[in-house]
Parts: structure tokens; C-alpha cells; sequence
């Protein structure tokens, strides 16, 4: 089987980021389609296990927290209509730092609080000392970042929402509360994350509003997830900061490209298909197989039977009668 060049498959992964679809993916570049969707899923796992790998004693200080609605397969109140079961409404959970711009974590799911305790609870150990967070007054919050976090200055921007001369949902004003600990409540923000969500939403094609270019499988949706993330963090270079977000985190010491990114993703899948030899040999007492050429020990030549005295030829045979 042919195998697509490093260069290839990093225009690949570009159209991708870029807001292109799977099929437009592959009339601009060549590749079938059925190829596309298989660099996306070993993509999408090397790069969310890469990051959680390397997002580790991070010296983020504040951060914001926010959701960012989508949905698989059919928006929720279509789903009791719909033919076969689909995932429905999703909320993809996001942080940033606020003085990085990092993602350090995020989580794809409802938007109850067990989806919340799971996304604190992978965002907690993450960080080398003591952080401050903001989010808005949804309530799931408190409970998780108090169940997740031992020491936390945790602040809410809590909007408050009224209704325009045409009766629609606006924001009037906005409340901050001092929730955990002792917040700087100048600090305490969500302007961030949700700049954050917005550059989400217009990169990432699933996340396009009004058009048919939602994902079809959960698996698909949260693999171009971690691809979008892991080209935000190491490979686009932020304006504000003049430096992708994981340099200035101390993740990275240079920006990456794309070529890059697919040499660790070959890394990757070198790694899983070794430690998947070795678990199937563990299991199964099987020798692991020789890398070098066989060797033999060396072995004495055998006298022939007819050369040794003992071996009971000619000779050496009594017989139990007599002619």
C-alpha cells in the first residue's frame, strides 16, 4: 500500500484546519476520501495524547472557563424525528490562559455536572502552583472546581439577560461574584474564552452555525477537535502575544509546522504498535520476535558409528548361539 508523503498529508491536515470539508479536502488535494477520514483519527488521537502528555506543571496563573455548543448527527429537538440515534446537542468545554493564551484542557460532552467534575478534574493537576479561575453562573461549576481543586481563587461573571423591543434574549448587565478563596476581581473574566470559542467556531468547520457541515460521528467530532487545538497551541502564532501559546507557556521552545506535527504523529503510532507487541507477548509467554539474524550454539562433530567402538557395529555384537 502507497504511502502519502509527509508533505501530503500536512496539506491534508491544513485543508482540515483551514475549514475545508472531508470532500473538498480531497478534490484540492488528491487523496480519497476514505484517507482523509483515517490521517484524521490517528491525527486526532496522536495529538490529544500529546497534549495531555506535555501539559503538565504549566505556570498558568489565571484562567477562564466556558462551553461552546454544537451537535452530531442532528440538533437535539430533531433527534425523535431522526433516523437511527445520534449524539444530538454536545458542548465542547474549553480553558485558556489568560496571560498565555493556552488550552491547556478541554472536554466533549453535556452540559451537566458530571461532564463538569470530568473536564476539573483533568484541568486540575495540570498546573505548578495555585490559579485563579473565572467562568459564567452556570452552576455546575462550583461544584466541580470545589471538588476538583484543593487551593483555588474561583470568581463568576454572572450575566444577567432581558429582553429587546423585539422580545429576544440580550445580555443587560453583568455581575461579578467572589465565589472560592480571595479572587482579583478585575480579574475575573470571560472575554478571553470566548474570543477563544469564536475563533473555535469559525476555524473549525463542525462548529459552522446554519450549514450541513456538522459531524456525523462523536469519535470524528472530537478527533478535529484535537487537531484544531494542537495547531492553536504550537503552530499558530498568536497576535497578541507575538508567539504560539505553548512557547509561551515553556511547552515549546519554536514554533511548529505541520510537517512536524505529522512526524509526531508517526511517533505515536510507532509507540502504540510497539507497546501493543510487547502487552500481546506478556500476555501470551511468547518470545519476542528476533531482530537479528539466528545463531546457533556451536555443537562438537559426532564421531561416526563406525569409527566409535562403542556404538555397537560391526564387531561388537555377540551373538547368543553358535553356527
Amino acid at each position: 500500500m502507497e504511502k502519502l508523503s509527509t508533505q501530503k498529508r500536512a496539506a491534508i491536515l491544513r485543508c482540515l484546519i483551514e475549514g475545508m470539508s472531508i470532500l473538498a479536502t480531497s478534490r484540492i488535494t488528491g487523496a480519497a476520501k476514505g484517507t482523509i477520514i483515517k490521517l484524521l483519527e490517528q491525527a486526532g488521537e496522536a495529538c490529544a495524547a500529546y497534549q495531555s502528555e506535555h501539559f503538565r506543571n504549566l505556570p498558568c496563573k489565571v484562567l477562564q472557563l466556558d462551553e461552546v455548543w454544537s451537535f452530531v448527527g442532528c440538533r437535539e429537538k430533531s433527534k425523535a424525528e431522526a433516523i437511527g440515534e445520534h449524539p444530538g446537542d454536545v458542548w465542547t468545554w474549553t480553558s485558556i490562559c489568560a496571560e498565555t493564551k493556552l488550552i491547556p484542557a478541554w472536554r466533549v460532552g453535556d452540559r451537566s455536572a458530571r461532564t463538569a467534575i470530568s473536564f476539573c478534574h483533568d484541568l486540575a493537576p495540570r498546573f505548578s502552583g495555585t490559579v485563579q479561575i473565572s467562568s459564567d453562573g452556570h452552576p455546575a461549576y462550583k461544584m466541580a472546581i470545589s471538588h476538583a481543586f484543593d487551593t483555588v481563587h474561583y470568581g463568576q461573571l454572572i450575566k444577567i439577560y432581558g429582553k429587546d423591543d423585539e422580545g429576544r434574549d440580550i445580555v443587560i448587565r453583568s455581575e461579578k461574584e467572589a465565589v472560592f478563596g480571595s479572587p482579583n476581581m478585575d480579574l475575573v473574566s470571560t472575554s478571553y474564552v470566548e474570543r477563544s470559542n469564536l475563533t473555535l467556531r469559525m476555524g473549525n468547520r463542525r462548529f459552522t452555525r446554519l450549514t450541513n457541515a456538522f459531524s456525523k460521528k462523536m469519535e470524528n467530532h472530537c478527533h478535529m477537535l484535537a487537531v484544531s487545538f494542537m495547531h492553536y497551541n504550537f503552530c499558530r502564532k498568536h497576535s497578541t502575544i507575538k508567539s504560539t501559546p505553548a512557547q509561551a507557556a515553556g511547552v515549546s521552545g519554536h514554533q511548529w509546522t505541520l510537517e512536524e506535527v505529522v512526524l509526531m504523529i508517526e511517533a505515536h503510532l510507532e509507540a502504540k504498535m510497539e507497546a501493543q507487541y510487547e502487552e500481546a507477548f506478556a500476555t501470551l509467554n511468547f518470545t519476542a520476535p528476533r531482530k537479528g539474524p539466528k545463531s546457533y550454539k556451536p555443537v562438537a562433530p559426532k564421531t561416526p558409528w563406525y569409527l566409535d567402538p562403542n556404538s555397537g557395529g560391526p564387531g561388537q555384537l555377540e551373538f547368543p548361539y553358535n553356527d
